[in-house]
């Protein structure tokens, strides 16, 4: 028990030293918002670039760690879309929020420092294997539902999905994962000073990342269907990590090689962390923004017993 604390406490103590220095009025949220915008254009970005750069292709295209990763994300999807299909006032839009915080982890801000913590260097390449999934599949593919549910009838769905997929291929994050690909694919390097200062920023992005979540929890309306969100905190806690484990099982039937050991309990553990922490400002967009934001703060709080036991079950 000493040993999974030694990981877990670390991760929930650096997010509350976040809450509560914000609460206090240490930091106010808008200094919070500055450093998460480093955290996600800059430090994230190098973190990917750093990780993915010098590696293998063989290694970052895992194809078992993806297509399990992936299939057990939409197996979630499916699964959240059959429950709430009948659930009473839940309308598309509320719908597709929902599935979105139930199959869109916190991989960066959460799910790196904790397979950190635990695996050491492989944390690096899970991470860049769930950005593929995650910012070139289900984030875009979510978006564009969101966008499409909210288009009167009639409009161009066509062109709100282009519209989402102009956005997102200018994020740094898919930027730094493109070029990072490309220098794995060519063999190039960085200078070395460039690439060592590319190093110390990629370091600053988990504790920080860490400390900004907390800060960006103070403040956030909780307002919403508690039944509902806590529907959302089940699937993304429980549900999602045990279908990516089901899929890592199913894998090697489907004639791929399943990730190795270490990288299917990476795996499990970036399925097992919170929904990612700009859910509630998405949700904003289309006026659930109450309804996300309980979410996550219930799935942050409950994640301490989650991720401790599904730790134990790994081990």
């Amino acid at each position: 028990m000493a040993g999974l604390l030694s990981i877990t406490f670390p991760i929930f103590a650096l997010i509350g030293l976040g809450y509560l220095t914000t609460a206090r009025g240490v930091f106010d949220t808008a200094t919070i918002r500055t450093l998460g915008r480093f955290v996600i254009r800059i430090a994230l970005p190098a973190l990917i670039f750093n990780a993915v750069s010098k590696r293998d292709l063989a290694e970052i295209f895992n194809a078992g760690y993806l297509l399990a990763y992936l299939s057990g994300s939409l197996l979630v999807v499916l699964a959240g879309w059959l429950i709430l299909r009948r659930w009473p006032g839940v309308d598309r839009t509320t719908r597709t929020v929902c599935l979105m915080g139930m199959s869109c982890s916190n991989s960066g801000f959460i799910g790196y420092p904790i397979v950190l913590l635990t695996f050491g260097s492989i944390a690096g390449v899970a991470l860049a294997l769930n950005m593929m999934v995650e910012n070139l599949v289900m984030i875009p593919a979510i978006l564009a539902a969101l966008e499409i549910a909210s288009t009167p009838p009639g409009g161009n769905r066509l062109r709100v999905g282009v519209g989402v997929f102009r956005r997102l291929i200018r994020q740094p994050l898919v930027l730094a994962l493109l070029a990072a690909l490309a220098f794995a694919l060519t063999g190039m390097h960085l200078p070395a000073p460039l690439d060592r200062t590319v190093g110390m920023v990629a370091t600053a992005s988990a504790p920080l990342s860490l400390f900004v979540i907390g800060g960006s929890l103070v403040g956030r309306p909780h307002g919403g269907a508690l039944p509902l969100a806590g529907v959302i905190v089940a699937m993304k806690l429980v549900a999602h990590p045990a279908a990516v484990a089901l899929m890592i099982l199913l894998v090697p039937h489907l004639g791929i090689a399943p990730p190795t050991p270490i990288l299917s309990h990476a795996a499990i553990l970036m399925a097992a962390v919170p929904m990612m922490g700009i859910f509630p400002i998405i949700a904003q967009a289309h006026g659930r923004e109450g309804l996300a934001s309980l979410a996550l703060l219930a799935a942050v709080l409950t994640s301490f017993v989650t991720l401790t036991g599904v730790l134990a079950l790994l081990r």
